[in-house]
């Protein structure tokens, strides 16, 4: 597993930071309505940085800066499946509206509706002087149907024969390359049809790696971590399920190209888009952070057991989780996990070991969900109990303990005739802090008892102040010692306690 937080340059990460995914293209739009004129990358203020910063981002994902297609931006705007979720997200949207797809990526090189080279420098270096990290897309999977290796490089790609075309043309992008008539697979996942805009690179080519490489070192020149998309579907083994029908006899190679791509820079932080329980391998082959989908899904369906033995694991493997709420492939926040679950889902998501993941609009609780073809969603008011939540918990996780302090999972024994089930319990401690967040992830009241064990004297008196309520509670060393901490959390509520040892008498007795 790869432990390197560093850029590669002399960068050098935060440990469990957070990043935010800002869609570029979506963003510059915004910014130019704001000002009356074309906006790209060169032109965003400093004071729009300044304020990430401040909000204590440490990573900014710019999603989508590279050179789309232009085939891609036909089949959207032709295809009428695609209409109602543009109507969805833009009532009345026109065709001027829909953009190609930045998972068709034309080439590694700046759009021109974005900026150049200079200008990703600019912005990467302005990141850096605020303390930031910046990180760009690697599309591995695929590349756009006007791609140039398409026609210079069909090699690089699987394909199939006449009759495999001839048998189902809708699996296939026909081309005519410099080394003649080409049938090329459209790209999938496995469990879904293809998409209808970009080709399918060939794994086991390894002319195909040795330019994917190349790709990654001219990327890494301009940023300091790349995010992988669909980053699994390079592993030899599910390539080789997926098209060995059209790869014949044709041999893995012996190393996966993940390690190869860590091997040739291992300074890049590497990012993964990660699904089917392949995180951990990714993890071992080089990556720093891989989605935690599996937390989400099981946040999402309420299942505490998969919750507790996911937190169960070894933090040190943890840290390298990438925890979010949404992301542009998710469903919005508001629609999976309404302002009823806002606490506990947003205090648990946002103070977990690993990379905290946040999403464009989500702290102001958006329920658009801009599709990736669309240039801009339609105007819709803030949520401020969702932009109150979020700032109030990235104001506390900025907090040096959130990033250097150890983490705990902590158990909860049962008090009583009311179940512990719901209740997540842990903590964050350095030598100068001490965290207790306490989550309720069900519907149902849950309460227990926490032991602390050698971190509390019993002569001492702890001021235990939940920076969510601003509620302090008073608790005896003693009774923290021999009886335990008293936790009770209403359906979907929590705790996230600043805990002082103090003298006797300073603080009110207030709690539960």
């Amino acid at each position: 597993m790869s432990t390197a937080y560093r850029g590669i340059g002399a960068f050098r990460l935060r440990p469990h930071p957070h990043l935010f995914e800002i869609n570029t293209w979506t963003w510059l739009e915004q910014l130019s309505a704001q000002s009356g004129h074309a906006t790209k990358l060169a032109d965003v203020p400093d004071d729009k940085w300044d304020a990430l910063a401040k909000m204590g981002f440490n990573v900014i994902w710019l999603m989508g800066v590279w050179r789309r297609s232009a085939e891609s931006r036909r089949i959207m705007v032709e295809d009428p499946a695609n209409f109602p979720q543009f109507e969805r997200a833009l009532p009345g949207w026109k065709p001027e509206d829909v953009i190609s797809s930045p998972y068709s990526v034309a080439e590694y090189f700046p759009d021109p509706r974005i900026g150049n080279w200079d200008s990703l420098d600019l912005v990467r270096d302005k990141l850096h002087a605020r303390g930031m990290a910046l990180f760009l897309d690697f599309v591995g999977n695929h590349t756009a149907l006007d791609h140039p290796w398409i026609s210079a490089h069909p090699e690089y790609y699987v394909q199939a024969g006449q009759q495999d075309y001839d048998r189902n043309p809708s699996l296939y992008y026909s081309s005519k390359t410099t080394k003649g008539t080409r049938f090329i697979a459209l790209a999938k996942d496995p469990y879904f049809p293809p998409w209808k805009d970009v080709a399918q690179l060939n794994y086991f080519d390894p002319a195909l790696r040795t330019a994917q490489i190349n790709e990654l070192h001219t990327i890494a020149k301009h940023c300091d971590g790349v995010r992988c998309d669909m980053a699994m579907l390079q592993l030899s083994d599910i390539f080789a399920n997926g098209w060995r029908h059209l790869l014949g006899n044709t041999q893995a190679p012996a190393n996966e190209f993940w390690a190869e791509a860590h091997a040739a820079l291992p300074n890049l932080v590497l990012l993964a888009e990660a699904y089917w329980g392949t995180e951990q391998r990714l993890l071992d082959l080089g990556f720093s952070f891989a989605y935690d989908k599996a937390l989400y899904d099981a946040v999402r369906d309420i299942h505490v057991l998969q919750v507790r033995d996911r937190l169960r694991s070894d933090p040190r493997q943890q840290s390298h989780s990438a925890r979010f709420m949404e992301n542009h492939d998710e469903a919005r926040r508001p629609e999976v996990f309404g302002n009823d679950r806002l606490i506990s889902a947003g205090t648990l998501m946002g103070t977990l070991p690993g990379m905290r993941f946040y999403h464009q609009g989500e702290l102001e609780g958006r329920r658009i969900h801009l599709p990736i073809t669309l240039r801009i969603a339609a105007d819709e008011p803030l949520d401020p109990a969702s932009l109150a939540l979020f700032q109030k918990i990235l104001e506390i996780t900025k907090q040096d303990v959130f990033h250097d302090g150890e983490w705990n999972l902590l158990e909860v024994a049962a008090v009583g005739d009311v179940s512990t089930e719901g209740l997540i319990v842990y903590e964050w401690r350095s030598a100068t802090a001490w965290k207790v967040i306490a989550v309720n992830i069900t519907a149902d009241v849950s309460q227990g008892r926490v032991r602390f064990a050698d971190r509390i004297s019993a002569s001492s008196q702890y001021d235990f102040h939940d920076e969510l309520d601003d509620v302090h509670y008073a608790r005896n060393g003693a009774e923290l010692c021999y009886v335990g901490f008293f936790i009770r959390r209403e359906g979907f509520q929590a705790h996230l306690f600043d805990v002082k040892a103090v003298p006797y008498c300073a603080v009110d007795g207030a709690g539960e």
